[in-house]
């Protein structure tokens, strides 16, 4: 992603953003679109968090995944007949050229007969296998030490990093995730988020909870 965005992009209200996400899909119709790729990736965000449950909590409004930014192409391929629109800052580039793709790093996967907005991508920045944080270059991880997977083979991002990513605007259902995830967090889970955290956000208020 590069410092600054292209011209352009449109702007979607809350209303039609929510219309235009009713129809994405569910992490188990990812897994099954994407069975074969030989691309890292892993579903991200509030799903990874109901998948480490093993049982719904919340209605989500979209289903996200992360890839690292160099397999990406090999997700994107896998949908010929969708469109990749890039997005950055509230805007909406549709149809993303490499311009906009160079300066952004999520993806909405779109349906062009209807409108509607089907998968949400993260491409993220790594060196070769190892992942690398977005908010902070320093913290480096190895892909295979930061996806599990649930018992039917769906791969998700670690409980832990999930919610680094969700400490920094801490909205209303990221605390409800927060509160609701804690308890089934092993000692070494709350560690590594708290080490994160302090690097990452240092003095959240997460922090005092995970003593």
């Amino acid at each position: 992603m590069t410092e600054s965005l292209p011209p352009g992009g449109i702007v979607l209200d809350a209303d039609e953003l929510e219309a235009r996400w009713a129809d994405a899909w569910r992490p188990e119709q990812v897994a099954e679109r994407l069975g074969g790729v030989s691309a890292t990736w892993c579903i991200a965000a509030g799903w990874a968090l109901d998948l480490f449950r093993g049982v719904p909590s919340r209605p989500h409004g979209d289903v996200e995944i992360a890839v690292p930014a160099a397999g990406f192409p090999e997700i994107r391929d896998r949908f010929p007949e969708y469109v990749c629109d890039a997005v950055g800052s509230g805007r909406v580039w549709p149809a993303a050229g490499a311009e906009a793709l160079a300066a952004t790093h999520q993806t909405w996967l779109r349906d062009p007969a209807s409108g509607q907005f089907l998968l949400d991508v993260f491409r993220e920045p790594h060196e070769g296998g190892t992942w690398i944080c977005r908010r902070n270059g320093n913290l480096r991880l190895p892909y295979d030490t930061i996806i599990e997977r649930t018992p039917d083979g769906i791969p998700y991002l670690v409980p832990e990093l999930v919610l680094l990513f969700k400490a920094r605007a801490t909205r209303p259902k990221d605390q409800a995730d927060f509160e609701g995830v804690l308890p089934l967090l092993s000692r070494a889970r709350r560690d590594a988020l708290s080490g994160w955290l302090e690097r990452v956000h240092p003095g959240h208020p997460w922090l005092a909870e995970l003593g």
